[in-house]
């Protein structure tokens, strides 16, 4: 029997026969450049039956190609087989990007010039541009690009709709700063770019200068929109529906008390054509449809590209932002000591516990916290190989049982009205192998190297990645990901613009941003160990040298557990950073757990 997948890709096929195409490329985001996507956008997943949150399909009339990095190679090579998708590897060596492959490819059809199909709701300009850059670079004349907006509704028809979910507003005393402030300073950001009007369309974006929050996409409290802000107006394109829940209708009725107007969500292309000010515009999330709007009246597109000011500001958490995230990582630091003590307690009894049962478990403890709204991503619990998948999805029918021996991985967050968390621990739940132990030391070297680092302002995250690397590398041991992502106020648990990852990013790491710490080591077939701690950047006071320094604050709260850790390998800074630490977390969560909890979590936080 064909596999389902080929078919849909045969589907296809058969449109780019009748309409000339030569090649479609499938993005894997949606229409706003997001990294998680709602149903309708699981393009990537429908066609090619990936399930890998990073991939772009690329389909010619002799072959399927998916492109997606090295967090996701082992499941794209459990996933693909039968698809007649073909795995392409980047963020290594001998990548070959999806516009160079195809300004190198050999093309069946006999026109000169290749015409190049996309979804231009999902395509960016910078991703379009990319295209006529590699042909030019390869000596090759540009394609021709057809923009298809909803391409796939051609073959999908059972395709989801654009949600809309119930939208909340978000109160000053947690958000820090009003609506009307946040919109006053981004005018004000505006117009010393020299524009008078900005387009926002990256949704956390919208989400922190609105102080909105919905569940348009899951674990991503956001609502799907754009937002248009000149001089005297602000314009919400964020509806989807004529039935509104009643939570909805009165956030609505709120910001149109305050000036804010609500329109459909699909209205914005006809304002952007018939709009004649002077517009900011971030493209690198602004879709290709979008850009067309804008370009439609001349050809030439008629606004002013830069990086969205709303970026840095969002990234530098305020001080109620500040004391939110740490109030979060106190209560959900509780939720995940006590998900452990059951886990362990449970599994010593005799019961059987697969991956699922302990996910599902961690949930039920957060859920028991008045202000949490969700998870912040789908909770990673893995045990043994599967903890080798940096990106493992626990599966609810089949999971694994977690066994009485070896290493088990928990990846998980929260989202609360006051913060969002993000933590990993691996944790032993019975003997290790030697070299079980010796991954896991090294990891926790790496992280607390890390954590203890002090450096000048003005330092990038790429400039001191190698930290958490450099016990890893002295044994030739490595990790494919990034070692930290920022992280968002009761947000996205990624955002930008900081991060600590190898590739070069010029991005310093400023006083308030909120960055995790999380180095691994992934063993295909074996094992799997991460540990993860979110970090806020603060101002040590000092000034030496001319510069400014600037250190990282711990603001998670779980203990590490030393049970599989070679002790001795750790050097004496290391241990006085984790015998604090573990003492920290003691101090602050034993207030708030029961007595046999408190007691058992003093035995894992003992001094080595």
């Amino acid at each position: 029997m064909t596999n389902v997948y080929a078919q849909r890709v045969e589907s296809l096929r058969a449109i780019m026969r009748e309409r000339g195409w030569d090649a479609v490329i499938v993005s894997g985001s949606d229409p706003h450049s997001s990294e998680y996507v709602a149903p309708r956008w699981l393009q990537v997943a429908w066609l090619s039956g990936f399930t890998g949150e990073s991939a772009e399909l690329v389909i010619t009339a002799d072959h399927a190609g998916l492109w997606t990095d090295t967090r996701y190679f082992i499941q794209a090579e459990k996933q693909l087989p039968g698809t007649g998708f073909e795995l392409h590897k980047m963020n290594v060596p001998e990548q070959v990007p999806v516009s160079e492959w195809l300004a190198q490819y050999t093309f069946r059809s006999d026109r000169h010039i290749p015409v190049i199909a996309v979804d231009g709701l999902c395509q960016t300009v910078s991703d379009v541009q990319s295209l006529t850059d590699a042909f030019l670079a390869a000596r090759k004349p540009a394609p021709v690009v057809v923009n298809h907006p909803d391409m796939l509704d051609l073959i999908w028809f059972d395709r989801p709709s654009v949600p809309q979910t119930p939208v909340t507003l978000l109160s000053e005393a947690y958000a820090g700063m009003t609506r009307k402030d946040k919109i006053a300073w981004l005018r004000e950001a505006v117009q010393q770019k020299g524009c008078d009007s900005i387009l926002l369309t990256a949704l956390d974006e919208i989400a922190w200068l609105l102080n909105v929050r919905g569940t348009d996409i899951d674990y991503n409290p956001v609502v799907v929109s754009y937002l248009l802000v000149t001089r005297t107006e602000v314009l919400w394109f964020a509806l989807k529906s004529s039935h509104l829940d009643d939570v909805t209708q009165s956030s609505f009725a709120t910001l149109r008390s305050e000036g804010i107007t609500i329109h459909p969500y699909h209205s914005l292309s006809s304002k952007l054509r018939a709009f004649d000010g002077r517009l900011y515009v971030d493209t690198s999330t602004l879709n290709y449809s979008l850009h067309e709007a804008l370009s439609a009246q001349s050809g030439i597109a008629h606004y002013v590209s830069g990086t969205s000011p709303v970026i840095h500001r969002k990234a530098l958490k305020n001080a109620s932002e500040v004391e939110g995230m740490r109030r979060a990582h106190i209560v959900d630091g509780v939720a995940v000591v006590r998900f452990f003590h059951w886990l362990e307690t449970t599994l010593a009894r005799g019961s059987v516990v697969s991956e699922w049962d302990a996910a599902v478990r961690l949930g039920q403890f957060r859920q028991e916290i008045a202000e949490y709204r969700g998870d912040s991503f789908e909770t990673i619990s893995a045990w043994g190989e599967g903890a080798a998948l940096p990106h493992y999805v626990t599966p609810k029918d089949g999971s694994t049982k977690i066994g009485t021996h070896g290493l088990y991985l928990c990846d998980s967050g929260g989202q609360y009205l006051f913060g969002t968390t993000d933590i990993t621990r691996t944790v032993a739940v019975g003997p290790c192998t030697d070299l079980e132990k010796e991954d896991y030391t090294l990891v926790l070297q790496g992280h607390i190297r890390l954590a203890l680092c002090s450096f000048p302002k003005g330092t990038a995250g790429c400039q001191i990645d190698v930290l958490a690397r450099e016990p890893l590398w002295r044994t030739h041991r490595n990790f494919g990901h990034g070692t930290g992502h920022g992280v968002g106020f009761y947000l996205n648990v990624h955002e930008g613009p900081q991060n600590i990852r190898q590739g070069f990013k010029n991005e310093p790491l400023l006083p308030g941003m909120i960055t995790s710490n999380e180095p691994g080591l992934y063993r295909e077939g074996m094992h799997g160990i991460r540990h993860e701690n979110l970090v806020l950047c603060v101002d040590t006071g000092a000034r030496d040298f001319g510069r400014d320094w600037y250190a990282f604050d711990t603001i998670t709260l779980c203990y590490f557990d030393t049970a599989p850790l070679l002790a001795d390998r750790l050097h004496d800074d290391e241990k006085a950073w984790l015998n604090a630490y573990q003492e920290r977390v003691y101090q602050t969560l034993a207030p708030h757990l029961t007595e046999d909890v408190a007691t058992w979590l003093r035995q894992k936080t003992l001094p080595i």
